[in-house]
């Protein structure tokens, strides 16, 4: 097994989420400056870790290998009620597996997209935040220096999370869309730079109770290092295979050890790759989370669209509304890592999930606060 593959037992809703103050000063603070370095006090955010339950407003922004997100809401219920949104592709960790850094044009496109987001934040007063950075910043060489720069010109001080605590949040996010009627899921979230599986099971004794992590795993391949390995734009069925043949020995030490006895379970995935194929499942016009979230798809529907992935070019997959230029050259790698996943937990259905780790951030803040 790869050195940098995570194969762990599992943790408990909310475990592992929690890194000690001293070692996050600062960490999902907003300090909004101006051109002279000078704090303007136009915004001021709370810690990642402080506890406010009159915060109204909260942020999560996620800075990935691959996307930009943010999501504004405030409690709602048992849940919350979104009030803004962003998403943009910005491919921060372009070329990050053969230099080892990340480019100039990323950094120029995340602070574009980081700006953008703390104009959000500001302009919904959100005051409880938590902006955190995935894989790209674990391996870029110089992710201090971006994190430094993305201070200094957008007011963000990111907080760079490790793989447990991003499957962690991912379980947190998605855990609602887990078949009531089932044992659990094998939950997996395909990235830009790595993807996490993560076993998740009911309590027998007690079917009504948030299903629980029993084990997790993160390899080191996303949609990004998996595309610039084996290309992209034009995938033919030998490089596809050997794709599916790069994941799969990644995950086959996690299949062997927590893949029997999965009878009454699904799969459950979150990421850009399901979501887009259930959007071609369903012949969408356009992309529309509303009929994509949660949906249901059988085996034979997802090798059926992943077929018609496969059929299509370059141009002829930039030219679809739910692919667009954006994902064309990314799509059949994620396709790869599913089928890869697919094959070592063969399971009857998939549930997509356009959710995930800032639905988990919110859930987890607002739970911290008793706003939940």
């Amino acid at each position: 097994m790869n050195d940098d593959t995570r194969l762990r037992d599992g943790f408990a809703p909310g475990e592992g989420l929690h890194t000690p103050a001293a070692a996050v000063a600062g960490s999902g603070q907003l300090q909004v400056r101006g051109t002279d370095g000078g704090n303007d006090g136009a915004a001021n955010g709370v810690a990642k870790g402080a506890t406010n339950g009159a915060c109204g407003v909260y942020a999560a922004l996620d800075l990935g290998t691959n996307n930009c997100r943010l999501l504004i809401a405030y409690p709602y219920g048992d849940s919350f009620r979104v009030v803004d949104s962003f998403s943009r592709i910005i491919r921060l960790g372009e070329g990050i597996s053969a230099t080892g850094k990340i480019s100039e044009a990323a950094i120029e496109r995340a602070i574009a997209a980081l700006s953008i987001c703390r104009d959000k934040i500001q302009s919904r007063k959100a005051k409880r935040l938590r902006l955190i950075a995935t894989e790209a910043c674990r391996a870029a060489a110089n992710a201090d220096g971006f994190r430094n720069r993305v201070a200094a010109e957008t007011g963000i001080e990111l907080e760079v999370i490790d793989r447990e605590t991003e499957a962690a949040l991912a379980v947190i996010g998605c855990s609602p869309l887990v078949d009531p009627r089932g044992r659990g899921a094998i939950l997996f979230d395909i990235g830009g730079g790595s993807t996490e599986l993560v076993r998740i099971e009911r309590d027998r004794a007690n079917p009504l109770a948030e299903p629980r992590s029993k084990a997790w795993m993160s390899i080191p391949l996303g949609v990004v290092t998996l595309a610039e390995r084996f290309g992209g734009r034009d995938v033919t069925r030998v490089a596809y295979a050997q794709m599916v043949e790069a994941v799969a020995r990644h995950v086959a030490p996690f299949a062997a050890e927590h893949g029997r006895d999965i009878g009454g379970m699904h799969l459950l995935g979150t990421s850009g790759t399901v979501t887009t194929l259930a959007g071609i499942h369903l012949n969408l016009a356009r992309y529309d989370r509303r009929r994509v979230d949660g949906i249901w798809m059988d085996d034979a529907e997802i090798t059926a669209t992943i077929e018609r992935l496969l059929a299509m070019s370059y141009q002829q997959r930039a030219g679809n509304h739910c692919i667009s230029v954006d994902r064309a050259d990314l799509v059949l790698a994620g396709c790869a890592i599913l089928d890869a996943i697919r094959s070592a937990f063969p399971l009857p259905r998939l549930r997509v999930a356009d959710r995930g780790l800032r639905e988990g951030m919110l859930v987890e803040m607002m739970r911290e606060d008793g706003a939940l």
